[in-house]
């Protein structure tokens, strides 16, 4: 056992003593030591719960031989971070979660861990760390929030963004802001949409690094706390038979979870996830890829905002493994890897069966032949920049205006609200990204103000910033180089011509290269925003290139 180095023999009886002062048995000590790594706390919506599943971990593992040990994690809500400095914070504690979580596992020498994460970038900073520790690990969420209700409609927390852009339209009374307030968000649990917390719980099981169920269970549900109880006792069997992390994630799963993301419409945060988890794994995953699977991956799912299906509604149709059977008949799937149930791929989605055609489509019948996510590049974004197709209003899928240039996320949100931006305009937020946000802001509250505002069928938005899964229409994010390095979009000048192609993958400003080249000499780098703290030291350590915000970390 790892832990032997910490318990066993005469040089560690110092640390046994440290371990009697815990309040461990000699019986406790004789068996495997599994760490639970808990992100509960009191400020989450998504984590309030995550008290009862860890208690129901480590239920699992004591049944199962194990001795449970719970540490900590951290969790940030996006939601009440967004439209402040706030903000700024959010990406940058992926890193964190992952560089604590390994610390304390290296440190304390465990034989295994359960993580219990459930929002944005708590998900991928877990999985991280999973990846770089590589002992035995398996993944239990908190959970899905149940859709709110107002007058009999399902609502999410998109669905409260927005009203606040119709009330500054004039569309909306302070008092139906405040009836969507209150009833919009109605339990625990990670927003109910298929926003980036839910998309990262779902491709955590499309990985095959949690048992069915993770990613759609609502976090309300009984059925929640006895997925965890199995996930404790899972957690033994993986390691007897000493499977890892990167026994499961392989190349060949990152491109299942891809082609998963693709079907079920995820979140557009899951383009800089996914290759930070794979980079940790040994595994260079370019987005470039995403348009190939793409092309030949159909869109099965139009979850909340692309539609108005639910997590509760893909979960009684039967959740992801349901999604991954229908994927299965076109053979788009990599069948015979290793999973953390301790089975592979093909015996995990053998019989799920689709229990409702209008929330996960059949594979001959999708809502389109290509899948919700594609990657765009061209003059305006060399390297890369994504949007989620899904969300994209038909009429939007193609798009040609004059550019609204604007250097930070609040000046235009004043501008949009105020009326100033018009049809057929393309609004550039720039000056936002990793290095020159820093910390790569979220632009939910811009577009939920131009949706808001009704101009979401008529008005696109790029930004090198990102955008939320909770983000809908012609939202071009995550534009690398970003501006703060000299990437083009910071030489978009107000009213050059902006063209938006989705369908063939471009995005271009429509001036020739001689003037692009003559105003790239004449740029000059910006002052840092934030000069002192975690966030300079984070922008003067991230890349510009298109792996988003993975810090600089040695070639492996």
């Amino acid at each position: 056992m790892n832990s032997d180095a910490v318990k066993s023999g005469m040089q560690q009886a110092p640390h046994r003593s440290l371990f009697n002062a815990l309040g461990l048995t000699k019986e406790e000590l004789r068996k495997p030591m599994i760490g639970i790594v808990s992100s509960y706390n009191e400020i989450v919506p998504g984590h309030m719960n995550l008290d009862k599943i860890v208690e129901a971990v480590k239920l699992g593992v004591a049944m199962a031989g194990g001795t449970p040990i719970v540490f900590p994690a951290i969790a940030v809500c996006d939601g009440i971070a967004m439209g402040h400095t706030g903000m700024k914070y959010s990406l940058v504690t992926r890193d964190l979660i992952a560089d604590s979580t390994e610390a304390m596992a290296m440190a304390h020498a465990f034989d295994a861990l359960v993580m219990v994460p459930n929002c944005d970038k708590n998900v991928p900073g877990l999985l991280m760390a999973a990846a770089r520790i590589n002992i035995p690990t398996m993944f239990v969420s908190g959970g899905p929030m149940l859709a709110g209700r107002v007058h009999r409609e399902k609502t999410s927390l998109s669905s409260m963004f927005e009203a606040v852009g119709a009330y500054s339209a004039g569309n909306m009374s302070e008092e139906e802001v405040e009836e969507y307030a209150c009833k919009t968000c109605p339990t625990a649990g990670s927003c109910s949409g298929m926003y980036t917390a839910n998309s990262m719980n779902c491709l955590t099981e499309a990985l095959g690094m949690g048992l069915q169920g993770n990613g759609t269970i609502p976090a309300v549900y009984s059925e929640r706390i006895r997925l965890a109880k199995h996930a404790g006792m899972k957690i033994m069997e993986l390691y007897e038979k000493n499977i890892r992390p990167r026994d499961i994630m392989t190349e060949k799963a990152f491109l299942n979870a891809l082609t998963v993301d693709m079907a079920l419409g995820c979140s557009t945060n899951s383009m800089l996830h996914l290759p930070a988890i794979a980079f940790e794994a040994g595994i260079e995953l370019n987005v470039d890829i995403a348009n190939e699977i793409s092309a030949k991956t159909p869109n099965l799912c139009h979850l909340a905002p692309a539609g108005h299906a639910y997590m509760e509604d893909l979960n009684e149709a039967g959740g992801v493994y349901a999604v991954m059977n229908e994927l299965n008949k076109k053979n788009l799937l990599y069948t015979d890897l290793i999973t953390a149930t301790g089975k592979t791929v093909g015996e995990n989605i053998e019989g799920c069966i689709n229990r409702n055609t209008e929330v996960i489509r059949p594979i001959d019948h999708p809502y389109s032949e290509t899948g919700g996510i594609a990657i765009l590049k061209g003059n305006l974004a060399p390297d890369s920049a994504v949007v989620k197709r899904s969300a994209v209003a038909p009429e939007m899928m193609k798009h040609e205006g004059p550019a609204r240039v604007f250097d930070c996320e609040d000046d235009a949100i004043v501008a949009i609200k105020g009326g100033k931006i018009v049809p057929g305009d393309v609004v550039v937020i720039r000056y936002e990204g990793p290095k020159g946000g820093p910390g790569m802001r979220e632009m939910l509250n811009p577009t939920s103000a131009i949706m808001g505002m009704g101009l979401g069928s008529s008005v696109a938005l790029i930004t090198d910033g990102r955008f939320s899964g909770a983000s809908r229409g012609a939202s071009i994010g995550h534009v690398s180089p970003e501006a703060a390095v000299g990437g083009n979009i910071a030489l978009v000048e107000e009213g050059d011509i902006i063209q938006i192609d989705i369908n063939a993958n471009t995005l271009n400003i429509m001036i020739s290269e001689e003037e692009l080249e003559t105003r790239r000499a004449n740029w000059k780098p910006r002052e840092p925003k934030i000069t002192t703290g975690y966030l300079a030291r984070y922008a003067a350590m991230v890349t510009s290139g298109n792996r988003g915000a993975i810090l600089e970390i040695p070639k492996k």
